[in-house]
C-alpha cells in the first residue's frame, strides 16, 4: 500500500475534473479509467486535493500489484486509515473512537484482520468483518462529508474486494468514493510505478457502475502535451513530434521527451526520434500486454504503409482480426469499420520494428510485398526484403519513387529515393552519388531532416564532387525549419565546396541571408548576403535563385528602415512571375502581403492570402498552409475579425505539430488570436510558450514577436511591473538586432504605457521622441497613431488631462477610419479613464459605451469585459487637500500616496511598486509639492480628510 500527496491540476484535465466533481455530487461513485500511463491517478489525486480544500475527509487506497496476493491486505489498510483519520478528533480508545464503537464480534474481526490478535483456524468471521467495515465507514461519514480514493482497483484483493463492495452498497450518500481501474488488458506485472503493467483477469467492480459513473481519461491533445512539456522543462518545440510518439499519453510523452533532450538530439535530427533507454521500455511493457503471437500481427502492421485486418491476414496472419482484436483492446491500436489499423502511439511500431531480427522483417517484408494491390507499396517492400544491393531493383525503387511523387506524397518519394539509393550496387559509384542527391533534395522537399541527413551523411563518405555535396548539405540546411543553430560546420563546408561554381555559390549565400537573420540576430549581414546571392543567380540566369534573394533582401530593407524595400520586392515578385515557384514559403507573394500588414492595408492582406488559401490546399505543401494560416490569423486579428483569427491560427498550429515543426510561430498567432478575442490568460500563456519554443530553436525574430505578444497582455491586464520588465527584453533584442522600421513590431508604444504608469515619464518621453521621426519617414501612420495614444496617456500623468482628452477622441475616430476596430476601442477605454480623473462620470461612461459596442461587434470577447468591467471609485473620495486636488497626483504617484499613508517605509513601498528606493523618494518630494505637506502624518490626514 501507498498514500499519496495531493497535488496541483494536471494539465489539460480541466474539463475532466469539473465533470467528475459533478459526478461526484449526483451520484457519489465515480470510475477514472483509460490506459496505463494516461495520467488517471492524477486526476484523482487532483480531485483529493479540492475536497481536502472544501474541509472534506480524504482518505487514499493505493492498491500495488504484490496486494493481489495478500487476503485482505486492502481492506486492513482502509481501516488503519480510517482509524488515524479519526485520531486527532477524539484520540485513541477514547469516546467515539470508530474501532472502540464497534460491537465485541466485529472488534475482534478487526482485529485479526489487522494482526492484532491471532487467527483462528477457521480464519475471520466473514460477516461480523462486513458488518464492521461498513459501520466504520458510516461513523467515518457520520463526521461530515468523506471522499474514498481507491486508486489500483484491479490489485484489490478479492477478500478486500468482496468487503469493499458489501460496506459501500450501505455507505451514507456523505461517502463519495472514486476508483481508479487500468482496463482489463493490462494487469499486476511489472513496475507499479511505472503505471504500466503486464495482463492480468477481469475484477469484479465495487459496484455496479451506470455509464455516468464511468469517465474515460482520455489522451492529451497535441497542444496540452506542449504545456506538459513545458511544465516539466522539456523541449517544447518538438511537442509535435513527442505527441505523434507518445499518442498523446502522458507518461510515454515525458518519457519521450526525456529520452531526446538526454540525448541532445538536434531539432534538424528529432523527426526519426530514434529512442532509447525510458521511453523504449515503456513502450515494450505496453507491447508486453498482448500474447506473441499478436505481438507478430502487431509487427506486420508496423511494417505496412497502409496496415489493414484483411492486408494482414493475407500476409500470412489467418488469425489477424481477433489479434488486432486484442490490442485495440489493450490499446495499442485502434480499428476503423472498414479494418484499417492505426497505432495508439507511434513509439509502438518503430519499437516493434526496432526490436524484431533482421529475419522477422525481411520475411515479414517478403509476405507483404506479395499481397499489396499498389504496384510502388510492392517495390518498397521488395527492396526492405533484402539487404543485397541489385542495380535493376534499385531502378524500380527509383522509378517508385517517381509515382510517388507524381501523386503528391512527397514523404513517400523521399522514403523511396533514399532506398533507391540505398539498394544501388556501391560499385555503381556515380549513379549511387546521383541518387542520393536526389534523395536529399526530396527529403528537403518532404521537411523529413532525418532521411535528407542520412542520405548527406553516405554522400558525404564517397568520392562525390563538390557540387554534389554541396547540394545534399543545403538540403539538410532546408529541413532545419527554425532551428539553425548548431549548423555553423555545414554552412563553412558548403561554403568551401561551392568555390568556383557560380550558381551554387549563390544558392549557399541564400541559406546564409536566412541564418544570419534568425539565428544570429543580424539584418546587416543578411541584407549583405542576400545581395550578393542576388547578384550571383542573375549573373548565371538563375532567377528563381535570384527572386528568392531579392526577397530577403527586401525583408531585410524593411527591417532596416530602407526606403528601397518596395522597389527591391517588386523586382522579386516580377522575377517569380516568369518563374512560378513551387511554394509561397518565403517568396515574394507572401512578403508582399505581409507588408501590406505591416501597413495596415489589411484588406488588401486579406484578399489576396483568400485568393491563395484554395490553391495551397489543394495542392501547396504543409509548410506553405501553415504560413498562410498563421499570416491570415495575424492580419484578422489586428482587423478585428476574432472568430476567424482564433479559427485560422489553431488551424495552424495543428498542421504545425501534425508535421512535427517548431510551434513557436504558430503559437505566436495563437496569441495574437488569443487576445483579440479568446482570452488575455491564454494569449499569454501561448505567448510563454513560443518565447521558450523560439529560445530554444535560436530564433530571435520570433523571440522577440512572442515576448511582444506577452508584454502586450500583461500591460492590458494591469500587470504593469512584469509587463515592463518583458517590454524592455523586446527593446533590448530589437536594437541588437538594429530594427529601424516601427511597423513589424509595435513594442514602441506598449513600452511608453508602461513606462508611463511606473512614472519613468521622461524616458517614456524620450522613447516616443525616437521613434515618432522614423515612423514619420516611413509614412507608418497607424504607428503614429499609436504613439499619440500613448503620448494622450503621458499627457493625462503629467497633468495635462484636458490636452490628453482631446487627443485620445482624435486618436479613436482616426483609429476608426483606418479599420482597426480593436485599437479604436482601446483609445476609448484609454478616453474613459482620462474623464474619471477628469471627474466626468458621464463622458466616462459614454466612452466605455462605445468601446463595448465595437468590441461586442468584432467578438473580442476579453476587451469587451475590460470595457463593461465598473469604473473603480477612488479610495478616499476627497476632492481636495489644503494645497492641491488628488486629481493632480498620477495613477502611480496616488498609489504610493495611499502606501505611505497607510505607514508604509520607503523600502516597503519600493518593494511592493518595485521601485527603487531612490525612485520612491523623487516620487514622494513631488506628491509633497503637489499636496502642500510636510510630512506622513500630514500626507494621511490629507488622504483621509
Amino acid at each position: 500500500m501507498t498514500s499519496a500527496a495531493y497535488r496541483a491540476e494536471p494539465v489539460g484535465r480541466a474539463e475532466l475534473l469539473a465533470r467528475l466533481d459533478r459526478v461526484l455530487s449526483t451520484g457519489g461513485r465515480a470510475l477514472l479509467t483509460g490506459p496505463p500511463g494516461v495520467g488517471k491517478t492524477e486526476v484523482a489525486l487532483s480531485a483529493a486535493a479540492r475536497a481536502e480544500a472544501r474541509g472534506e475527509t480524504v482518505l487514499w487506497l493505493a492498491a500495488l500489484p504484490a496486494d493481489r496476493a495478500i487476503p485482505g491486505a486492502a481492506a486492513a489498510a482502509l481501516i488503519a486509515s480510517v482509524a488515524a483519520a479519526a485520531q486527532p478528533a477524539r484520540g485513541p480508545g477514547g469516546e467515539g473512537d470508530v474501532l472502540a464503537d464497534l460491537p465485541g464480534p466485529q472488534r475482534a474481526a478487526v482485529a485479526m484482520l489487522c494482526r492484532e490478535a491471532p487467527m483462528p483456524d477457521g480464519g475471520w468471521d466473514p460477516v461480523a468483518l462486513r458488518l464492521a467495515l461498513a459501520r466504520i465507514l458510516r461513523a467515518l461519514a457520520a463526521r461530515g462529508p468523506a471522499l474514498l480514493v481507491l486508486d489500483g482497483v484491479q490489485c484489490i484483493d478479492p477478500a478486500s474486494a468482496d468487503l469493499l463492495r458489501f460496506a459501500l452498497r450501505l455507505a451514507p450518500s456523505e461517502l463519495r468514493a472514486v476508483a481508479v481501474d487500468t482496463p482489463a488488458a493490462y494487469g499486476t506485472g511489472g513496475d507499479p510505478s511505472d503505471g504500466l503493467t503486464a495482463p492480468r483477469a477481469t475484477a469484479e467492480p465495487l459496484w455496479e457502475p451506470s455509464e455516468a459513473d464511468v469517465l474515460n481519461v482520455p489522451p492529451l491533445q497535441a497542444d496540452e502535451i506542449a504545456e506538459l512539456l513545458i511544465h516539466h522543462r522539456l523541449p517544447a518545440r518538438m511537442a509535435g513530434r513527442i505527441h505523434k510518439a507518445s499518442g498523446g499519453n502522458p507518461r510515454l510523452a515525458l518519457a519521450v521527451g526525456r529520452s531526446l533532450a538526454d540525448a541532445r538530439t538536434p531539432v534538424h535530427h528529432a523527426e526519426s526520434l530514434s529512442l532509447s533507454g525510458r521511453a523504449r521500455d515503456l513502450a515494450r511493457t505496453l507491447l508486453g500486454a498482448v500474447p506473441p503471437d499478436v505481438r507478430a500481427t502487431l509487427l506486420l502492421a508496423a511494417l505496412a504503409l497502409r496496415p489493414s485486418a484483411s492486408l494482414i491476414r493475407r500476409a500470412g496472419r489467418p488469425t489477424a482480426e481477433a489479434d488486432l482484436a486484442a490490442a485495440e483492446r489493450a490499446s495499442l491500436i485502434r480499428l476503423t469499420e472498414d479494418g484499417t489499423v492505426a497505432f495508439s502511439a507511434g513509439v509502438l511500431p518503430s519499437t516493434l520494428v526496432h526490436d524484431a531480427c533482421w529475419t522477422e522483417r525481411s520475411s515479414g517484408h517478403a509476405a507483404l510485398a506479395g499481397v499489396v494491390d499498389d504496384p510502388v507499396e510492392a517495390v518498397r517492400h521488395r527492396a526492405l526484403a533484402t539487404d543485397v544491393p541489385d542495380e535493376e531493383l534499385a531502378a524500380e525503387v527509383s522509378a517508385a519513387a517517381e509515382t510517388a511523387r507524381r501523386r503528391g506524397n512527397s514523404t513517400l518519394a523521399a522514403e523511396l529515393a533514399l532506398l533507391a539509393a540505398e539498394s544501388t550496387p556501391g560499385l555503381n559509384g556515380p549513379q549511387r552519388i546521383a541518387r542520393l542527391v536526389d534523395a536529399a533534395e526530396e527529403a528537403a522537399r518532404a521537411a523529413r531532416a532525418d532521411l535528407a541527413m542520412r542520405a548527406a551523411t553516405d554522400l558525404l563518405a564517397r568520392d562525390a564532387s563538390p557540387a554534389d555535396r554541396v547540394r545534399a548539405r543545403l538540403a539538410v540546411l532546408d529541413t532545419a525549419g527554425q532551428g539553425l543553430t548548431d549548423l555553423d560546420e555545414i554552412y563553412v563546408h558548403a561554403m568551401e565546396d561551392s568555390e568556383g561554381d557560380t550558381a551554387l555559390r549563390a544558392a549557399v549565400q541564400l541559406r546564409l541571408a536566412v541564418k544570419y537573420v534568425l539565428a544570429d540576430g543580424d539584418p546587416v549581414r543578411s541584407r549583405a548576403a542576400a545581395v550578393e546571392s542576388a547578384a550571383l543567380a542573375a549573373s548565371v540566369g538563375d532567377r528563381g535563385t535570384a527572386a528568392k534573394a531579392l526577397t530577403v533582401q527586401a525583408r531585410m530593407d524593411r527591417v532596416l528602415g530602407s526606403p528601397d524595400a518596395e522597389r527591391v520586392l517588386a523586382e522579386a515578385r516580377a522575377l517569380e512571375r516568369v518563374e512560378r515557384p513551387l511554394g509561397i514559403r518565403n517568396a515574394a507573394q507572401i512578403l508582399t502581403i505581409r507588408h501590406a500588414m505591416f501597413d495596415d492595408r489589411l484588406t488588401e492582406a486579406r484578399d489576396q492570402l483568400g485568393a491563395l488559401l484554395p490553391l495551397v490546399e489543394r495542392r501547396g505543401s504543409v509548410e506553405d498552409a501553415i504560413e498562410l494560416f498563421r499570416t491570415l490569423a495575424e492580419v484578422e486579428a489586428r482587423q478585428g475579425q476574432c472568430a476567424a483569427a482564433l479559427a485560422h491560427a489553431g488551424r495552424s498550429l495543428a498542421l504545425t505539430l501534425e508535421a512535427g515543426l517548431s510551434p513557436g510561430p504558430a503559437w505566436y498567432a495563437l496569441a495574437l488570436a488569443e487576445t483579440a478575442g479568446g482570452s488575455f490568460a491564454r494569449a499569454a500563456s501561448y505567448a510563454r510558450r513560443s518565447a521558450q519554443a523560439s529560445e530554444e530553436e535560436g530564433d530571435h525574430v520570433f523571440l522577440s514577436r512572442s515576448l511582444y505578444a506577452l508584454g502586450r497582455v500583461q500591460l492590458l491586464c494591469g500587470d504593469v511591473a512584469t509587463a515592463l520588465e518583458t517590454l524592455r527584453r523586446v527593446q533590448a533584442g530589437e536594437r541588437a538586432q538594429a530594427t529601424v522600421d516601427p511597423s513589424m513590431l509595435r513594442w514602441h508604444e506598449e513600452l511608453a504605457e508602461a513606462l508611463v504608469a511606473v512614472d519613468a515619464l521622461e524616458e517614456a518621453e524620450a522613447l516616443l521622441a525616437d521613434v515618432r521621426p522614423v515612423a514619420d519617414r516611413l509614412g507608418r501612420t497607424t504607428v503614429l497613431l499609436g504613439c499619440d495614444r500613448a503620448r494622450a496617456v503621458h499627457l493625462a500623468a503629467s497633468g495635462c488631462p484636458d490636452e490628453a482628452a482631446s487627443l485620445l477622441t482624435e486618436v479613436a475616430e482616426r483609429y476608426g477610419a483606418a479599420g482597426l476596430p480593436l485599437e479604436r476601442g482601446r483609445a476609448l477605454i484609454t478616453l474613459a479613464r482620462v474623464e474619471r480623473r477628469r471627474r466626468r462620470r458621464s463622458a466616462a461612461a459614454s466612452a466605455l459605451q462605445a468601446a463595448a459596442a465595437v468590441f461586442e461587434r468584432a467578438g473580442a470577447t476579453p476587451w469587451l469585459a475590460l470595457a463593461t468591467e465598473s469604473p473603480t471609485p477612488p479610495a478616499e473620495p476627497v476632492p481636495t487637500t489644503r494645497g492641491g486636488a488628488l486629481s493632480a497626483l498620477t495613477d502611480a504617484e496616488l498609489r504610493l500616496a495611499r502606501l505611505v499613508g497607510q505607514g508604509a517605509s520607503n523600502q516597503e513601498a519600493a518593494a511592493k511598486l518595485y521601485l527603487s528606493v531612490k525612485t520612491v523618494e523623487a516620487r514622494l518630494t513631488r506628491i509633497y509639492q503637489k499636496l502642500d505637506v510636510r510630512s506622513r502624518a500630514q500626507l494621511a490626514t490629507a488622504l483621509n480628510s
